[in-house]
């Protein structure tokens, strides 16, 4: 698909330009960046300091500034509080239309909540709540008086709650009485009554009420309508440093407790406003729709903060894209007139699945550029999403980055790449220098294959493992010295694009030949029958690995009597008889993270029959589904 025409804002001889400069000289391009997106009461001293011994890096210290005030403030006082923030659609298809003025008021108003409660600058607060406007006003009231919001997704166990409060010392709690997700409503209350006594720390639960039920108040809870009622909607933001802490945000690993990724003020900020702006192509009046949960990094950097800072209007969405049938989302994107739309390669396989006829009943012609996150995404989805989502109009903006890295680190710019190829994540943003090494840690140049770092320091990357930075070297800064350790894989191809096969543990090693499980997933995906599959490496006596594969049928489909033979003459055929399944698993569903992501260790474990251990599964979205793997295996 040729999208290098005059309809986008970059071209590449224009980004090629931006990006040396912010390589060979990034005090003076992030400089001149954060004088065009930020508002500083302060200017800084220095734009970049570093010291690597301590693994410490700080951007435009000696600044000060407050992230309410660029996120809400001056759109005002320049005259746009009538604006819409954030077109607010319920689980229900309930409407709010929340202006910049309204945002004002309501964040003010939360923020003396807050101080009435003794609240202080520093102070940490969790917020657990469904996607309600409250929740948005939380975030952003944290920011206006200097204390540190940790976002826990409303699906978390209280037990996986708890943890995340008692290693952050959380004061406050803010909640909802339950979360409105499809038919099934989800008891939040209840689940922070079960640990809130136990968690000594905090003093003070604020609870909104969204049903017309009793609430069973505790002696720590406090009534949000209440309190609100009595509060005052004016608050003068907290002035801030530059490297202030600004949020917590957990992510999971394989072993030990999740890890407390730390982000600070003026960097983020800055970091989420430009790749907002550059990735997507935003044109002021338009309407963006980022599909995220606050309580992944996503909705933090492209829900909240990166649209807010560039005064954009966003959808914010309730409910299940499924709920009450698959044309859910498309039929938001007419009500709303969303001309970019923001969600993960998961979803876009579940709609894929259900079939054609749910996406052309709708419109869909406000559309402009469609984005993916989360995973790499397959060709199969990409060209359904291209082809059959957008009519073939729209640019797709394959995004790679982290929760580590604070916003979009790879990604095809639109108008910067010529010939979009699906998957293929092409390009780095500014700021970001990628880099390959085999297993030696050598450099690799030109068409490779192998572990993908990033060199240099760039505005939006982690400071921090919360309360534990030998964590933080070990897991981002020793690995590869001089180098942050991202933890995946890619490939450069001749074109000089990148590719990324996934997690360095999903890379499989079958007779001496290197495999991503990205290629043969997406081999597997072509079967007219498949929507989804993963693949892992287990122990082989003769190939030292062989790989198994597990399969998940489209909506409506029934695997046939060969279907096993099929899927694996479909592997040999796109990527060759050294990759070919030794196993096939045609399963239910896959497990999978809140976000998306599809945990493949456990797969493997399923796989070698360790059943007894499946290490950390809080962040998975149904954790039954172990249980329904293990027995449709067996």
């Amino acid at each position: 698909m040729d999208t290098n025409d005059k309809k986008y804002s970059l071209d590449f001889a224009t980004y090629d330009r931006m990006y040396k400069e912010s390589i060979e000289n990034p005090e003076l391009f992030w400089g001149t960046k954060a004088d065009e997106f930020i508002s500083f009461n302060k200017k800084w001293d220095t734009v970049l300091t570093e010291n690597e011994a301590e693994g410490s890096v700080g951007w435009f210290e000696g600044a000060t500034l407050n992230v309410s005030y660029n996120c809400i403030d001056r759109h005002v006082e320049a005259g746009h509080g009538e604006q819409v923030a954030f077109h607010w659609e319920g689980n229900e298809g309930a409407r709010v239309d929340i202006t910049y003025h309204q945002l004002l008021s309501e964040v003010s108003k939360l923020a003396n909540v807050l101080k009435s409660r003794g609240v202080k600058k520093g102070d940490k607060v969790c917020i657990y709540m469904p996607m309600i406007p409250e929740a948005l006003y939380a975030m952003l009231a944290c920011t206006r008086i200097g204390a540190v919001h940790s976002v826990v997704f409303g699906g978390f166990s209280s037990d996986a709650l708890k943890s995340r409060i008692d290693d952050a010392k959380c004061v406050v709690v803010i909640t909802a009485d339950v979360v409105k997700r499809g038919p099934t409503p989800i008891l939040l209350k209840v689940n922070v009554e079960k640990i809130i006594e136990d968690c000594p720390s905090v003093h003070t639960c604020l609870v909104v009420p969204t049903i017309e039920e009793p609430i069973n108040w505790g002696p720590k809870d406090f009534d949000y309508k209440v309190e609100m009622a009595n509060a005052s909607a004016d608050c003068p933001p907290e002035e801030m440093s530059a490297e202030d802490p600004l949020f917590i945000l957990y992510t999971s690993g394989s072993t030990g407790k999740p890890k407390g990724v730390l982000h600070t003020t003026a960097g983020y900020l800055l970091y989420a406003a430009t790749t907002f702006k550059y990735s997507f192509d935003y044109r002021e009046g338009e309407v963006f729709w980022c599909t995220a949960d606050i309580g992944w990094i996503t909705g933090h950097s492209y829900l909240v903060y990166g649209p807010l800072t560039n005064r954009a209007t966003s959808v914010v969405f309730e409910g299940v894209p499924t709920y009450p049938t698959a044309a859910r989302p498309w039929e938001i994107v007419d009500k709303y007139n969303v001309n970019v739309l923001y969600t993960a390669p998961t979803l876009i396989r579940t709609l894929m699945g259900q079939g054609d006829e749910f996406v052309n009943q709708t419109s869909r012609s406000s559309l402009r550029i469609l984005g993916t996150v989360g995973e790499p995404i397959n060709p199969e989805a990409w060209q359904w999403y291209h082809d059959v989502a957008c009519n073939s109009r729209c640019a797709i903006v394959d995004t790679w980055w982290q929760t580590e890295t604070g916003g979009h680190a790879i990604a095809p710019i639109p108008g910067v790449v010529k010939d979009l190829k699906p998957g293929a994540a092409t390009y780095p943003l500014f700021g970001i220098d990628p880099v390959l090494v085999n297993e030696n840690g050598e450099v690799l140049e030109g068409e490779a294959e192998g572990i993908l770092l990033i060199k240099g320091k760039w505005p939006g990357m982690l400071r921090d493992v919360y309360g534990n930075h030998e964590r933080f070297l070990d897991t981002y800064l020793r690995p590869y010295p001089g180098y942050y350790f991202t933890g995946d894989g890619a490939r450069r191809d001749s074109d000089g694009h990148l590719w990324v096969t996934g997690r360095i543990d999903d890379v499989m090693k079958i007779s001496g030949h290197r495999i991503g499980t990205a290629e043969v997933e997406s081999a597997i995906t072509k079967h007219e029958a498949i929507t989804e599959a993963a693949v892992v490496a287990i122990p082989h006596e003769i190939k030292g690995n062989s790989i198994c594969a597990f399969a998940c049928l489209a909506e409506g489909e029934t695997a046939s009597e060969n279907i096993e033979e099929e899927i694996i003459n479909l592997v040999r055929e796109y990527v060759g008889p050294f990759a070919k399944p030794d196993q096939v698993y045609i399963v239910p569903a896959l497990p999978k993270t809140r976000s998306g992501k599809i945990v493949r260790r456990i797969l493997r474990k399923i796989a070698t029959g360790e059943e007894n251990d499946f290490g950390d599964t809080s962040t998975l979205v149904d954790v039954s589904a172990i249980e329904k793997l293990v027995e449709a295996i067996k």
